[in-house]
């Protein structure tokens, strides 16, 4: 039996986490949430997620500086980063990329991209 790929999903915004838990759990993927980065930090190093969800405008680290200290992280390099955020402009997803985001989608976003993105990263 293949392995439930673990996804954490990093959101200050309630109704946002709560729309991507129902659907990733539907999706068969184990979840873990958090509501700002300080949390979300804590909970991917025990969590070890395959991928990550994340807001880029949160309370105590936001998410390029979030994206930048998992990427120091030997234990976490390896689980992939989504930036999830309706910051949307050129310098902002530059910003995601150089922090070590692997993609960038602006919300509002469509549920079948981010699941077939996120098919794509998880296999």
């Amino acid at each position: 039996m293949e392995t439930q790929k673990k996804i954490l999903i990093v959101d200050d915004e309630p109704s946002i986490v709560f729309a991507l838990e129902s659907l990733l759990s539907a999706n068969n993927y184990k979840i873990e949430k958090s509501y700002n980065g300080k949390d979300g930090l804590k909970m991917a190093k025990n969590f070890t997620p395959d991928l990550i969800l994340l807001d880029v405008m949160m309370p105590f680290i936001d998410g390029f500086e979030f994206s930048s200290l998992i990427r120091k992280d030997k234990k976490l390099a390896h689980s992939k980063i989504i930036l999830l955020t309706a910051k949307g402009n050129i310098t902002d997803k530059n910003a995601g990329y150089n922090k070590g985001c692997d993609d960038y989608i602006v919300k509002p976003f469509s549920s079948e991209v981010l699941l077939s993105k996120i098919k794509y990263f998880l296999g």
